[in-house]
């Protein structure tokens, strides 16, 4: 199964939208968000394929966008989630609880997925490879990612900002 890993769009809908195209059109199967949704409109967006999400720092109202992502089909799996996809455990958080990131690396997690930074980011921590997408706003350039955790291979996938999105 390939992975479509995105973030950080900060209520920016419009190059949601367009990251959720190019990683459907990548390959992705499920997508997962990384934290720092803000708004409704980026939960539409990206309840056009399967979704799972966790919020970040700056996701104020978790109570109210948890209900219209469970509204929109989109699963929240706050504070951190949990996937096992050909035959590798892959833990997401959006990087600003320090506590869900160490205990992925205790465990020895194969994948750890994270955002918050605004910096793209593929490391080794021992067995755990941290990877972090980039961000889809306040970056230099805006950017997602591919992983196909059967192959262990990461893209890095350059979204283009568009004409009418607030630029960061």
């Amino acid at each position: 199964m390939i992975l479509g890993i995105l973030g950080d769009s900060h209520g920016d809908a419009a190059i949601t939208t367009r990251a959720v195209e190019l990683l459907r059109d990548g390959g992705a199967e499920l997508l997962i968000y990384l934290g720092d949704v803000e708004t409704e409109d980026v939960i539409v967006s990206l309840s056009a394929m399967p979704t799972r999400l966790v919020f970040g720092n700056c996701d104020f109202d978790i109570a109210y966008l948890t209900e219209v992502s469970q509204r929109l089909g989109v699963t929240v799996d706050h504070p951190a989630g949990h996937l096992d996809v050909d035959g590798k455990t892959v833990v997401f958080t959006h990087g600003h609880l320090e506590l869900y990131m160490k205990q992925a690396i205790e465990q020895a997690t194969d994948y750890l997925l994270h955002g918050h930074s605004h910096i793209a980011r593929d490391d080794h921590f021992g067995s755990t490879r941290i990877i972090n997408p980039g961000a889809l706003h306040r970056a230099p350039r805006y950017t997602a990612a591919l992983l196909d955790p059967a192959s262990d291979r990461l893209d890095l996938v350059e979204v283009p900002r568009l004409e009418h999105t607030r630029q960061g």
